[in-house]
């Protein structure tokens, strides 16, 4: 594809956006809670941690300990802000600064597609869990990228682009079972919701925007604003959860 952006961006120049903008998904973070089992006598380690969305939600509904690690220096400062309960630390996925047999649960949330090495990461991941600790990854799969709606409906680019950033799934349970996860199991949650308000994508704080020609992205902007002139519009949004076991 022509005109595209090198497949980078900087999170340390729009955290501000992105802490403004992205939320929590609440069918996640439900599914995180009950398939973990996770209770206050656990550490939880959540990998790409971003702002903080997800762990501070740990800390706040199950009082377990908690640690974030991201690789942005600006994200981090911004989740720092919201709690003084976790602990958050530089670092990158592939190189997880804890002893073994450490944690509980290691999660990551839409992060799987930034990571460069999956086998590394994933026996990291396996390295700092208990016995019986799980492992969980929040990503997209095929399907779901090409019925993400609003996001493939307006920014139909963004398909083919999302398509080369993230993993198959398939890929990733062979690099699981290979590291020595067991039972691996798939779940897709949805949340349906009606957008009032295009702030979030205007400000781009989402990746793949980043990524297609200006016009394009002008173009589904312009749609965006065109339809909510006759109401909300009707979104869902979808992500699989990938568990194993150790």
């Amino acid at each position: 594809m022509r005109n595209i952006k090198p497949m980078v961006v900087n999170y340390n120049k729009i955290a501000s956006e992105y802490a403004r903008n992205r939320q929590l998904h609440p069918e996640v973070f439900k599914d995180l809670i009950s398939t973990s089992k996770v209770t206050s006598n656990d550490r939880v380690l959540e990998v790409g941690c971003g702002t903080g969305n997800y762990i501070v939600a740990f800390d706040s509904v199950v009082s377990c300990s908690c640690w974030g690690v991201d690789p942005s220096t600006e994200m981090l400062s911004k989740a720092k802000e919201r709690s003084n309960n976790i602990h958050f630390q530089l670092g990158q996925a592939e190189v997880l600064k804890f002893k073994s047999n450490y944690f509980t649960l290691v999660f990551s949330v839409d992060v799987i597609h930034h990571i460069n090495k999956h086998l590394a990461y994933f026996q990291e991941a396996y390295r700092v869990l208990k016995k019986g600790g799980r492992v969980c990854t929040v990503t997209d799969s095929k399907w779901i990228i090409h019925n993400r709606r609003p996001l493939a409906t307006y920014f139909p680019e963004s398909i083919e682009i999302e398509l080369k950033r993230y993993p198959r799934i398939v890929q990733l349970s062979k690099i699981m079972a290979q590291v020595g996860f067991r039972s691996i199991t798939e779940k897709m949650v949805e949340f349906h919701y009606k957008l009032k308000a295009i702030q979030a994508y205007k400000d781009k704080s989402f990746s793949s925007l980043h990524f297609i020609p200006e016009e394009a992205f002008q173009r589904g902007i312009n749609r965006m604003k065109k339809d909510l002139q006759h109401g909300p519009i009707p979104c869902v949004s979808r992500y699989l959860l990938l568990w194993g076991t150790k």
